[in-house]
């Protein structure tokens, strides 16, 4: 997946753009005070301090593809981050250490491991944005995410005003979550990734995943088929990006999946009259996880629900897509519609997968 700025404006232009919706895989969100293009990690940094120095906001943004800005914009200094480079680091019967830019597009990182015949992140092909933020949320997908990869990240820590570089335990993976999801104190600079040096796939964790592919879930195949297939699942459902296209014009997954407790889940069940029962997945600690699409279309909104501007996906019920002339107020309208109506109906409060900058929920 190309870096969604190749159909934008040139990031030489970028300290004249008048919305920073020109960097967003939404196409949504107002200006900021200052743009600032960096191509170093050391420029990140020192762009950084400066803003700190001048008591500033900072926003990182990359690929964009997981922020919902604010019509307002953002009142302080917007770092674009296009720092760039894949460097191989170390193998040892582990497999192989890549080192990874955070600002290196993401899917490009993906198709690039597997021509070098390391596999680990093929069922995380065609989502879009930077290596740099999928330690932010860990993104997933397919049975896979990044925290079953990632080994280190490397990080300038704004409060001690120094450079870390953080192991996998004190990252503090979790569902679609990690220290650094909603904190500003951590810049994002490098990632390392241990992939094994294999043309197979890891084992196949997602049914859906395993039965397009014809295998049993724990099987192997290769890892450049299981690439293939995702790309095919995720263009099915209006989730790689296409700009001919404003079905993929969006965040991806508006909504994480709910977690629910033995006893919110019992609830639910006895909601469930009229329903059928839901698919649902057994989660940590004796919880269960159940899928967020299906209450949203149990709840009355089918996929293309909304308006002119801005509705739910035709072709994935928890994307919801930005159709052109729209606003972010009315992006945040639906889904507080959304989440409203699968509260009311089911008890179950969904909560917004990308991060919110400027407005909320």
């Amino acid at each position: 997946m190309p870096d969604v700025s190749a159909d934008h404006p040139t990031d030489a232009s970028a300290a004249h753009a008048s919305s920073l919706g020109a960097y967003t895989t939404l196409r949504l969100g107002g200006p900021a005070s200052t743009l600032t293009v960096v191509s170093e990690p050391d420029e990140a940094v020192s762009t950084v301090r400066g803003a700190a120095r001048k008591g500033q906001p900072v926003l990182v943004l990359a690929g964009g593809s997981n922020v919902v800005i604010s019509d307002d914009g953002f009142p302080g200094t917007v770092l674009l981050l296009r720092t760039r480079g894949v460097r191989l680091i170390d193998r040892d019967d582990r497999g192989a250490l890549v080192r990874v830019a955070a600002g290196e597009p993401w899917d490009d990182l993906v198709a690039d491991t597997l021509e070098r015949g390391m596999s680990g992140l093929e069922a995380l092909s065609g989502i879009p944005g930077s290596a740099g933020a999928t330690p932010i949320q860990n993104v997933g997908a397919y049975g896979q995410e990044v925290a079953h990869t990632i080994e280190a990240v490397h990080v300038y820590d704004r409060h001690e005003d120094e450079m870390r570089v953080l192991s996998l335990p004190e990252c503090g993976f979790a569902y679609r979550s990690s220290i650094f999801k909603h904190s500003d104190r951590w810049l994002v600079l490098d990632v390392d990734f241990r992939l094994a040096e294999s043309a197979e796939s890891a084992p196949i964790r997602y049914a859906e995943l395993a039965r397009h592919l014809g295998v049993e879930v724990g099987e192997r195949v290769s890892a450049a088929r299981v690439r293939e297939t995702v790309l095919k699942l995720r263009a099915g459902k209006g989730m790689v990006l296409d700009p001919e296209d404003p079905d993929t014009r969006s965040v991806g997954s508006f909504f994480t999946n709910p977690v629910l407790s033995a006893a919110e889940w019992a609830r639910v069940q006895d909601r469930l009259v009229d329903a059928g029962e839901p698919p649902s997945w057994p989660a940590p600690n004796g919880t269960v996880k159940v899928p967020a699409a299906w209450l949203i279309e149990k709840a009355g909104f089918a996929k293309g629900y909304g308006g002119s501007t801005v509705a739910i996906s035709s072709k994935h019920t928890l994307a919801l897509t930005h159709r052109g002339g729209g606003t972010t107020t009315a992006l945040l309208e639906l889904a507080r519609e959304i989440r409203d109506g699968v509260r009311d109906r089911f008890g179950v409060v969904l909560h917004p997968e990308p991060v919110l900058i400027n407005c909320s929920l």
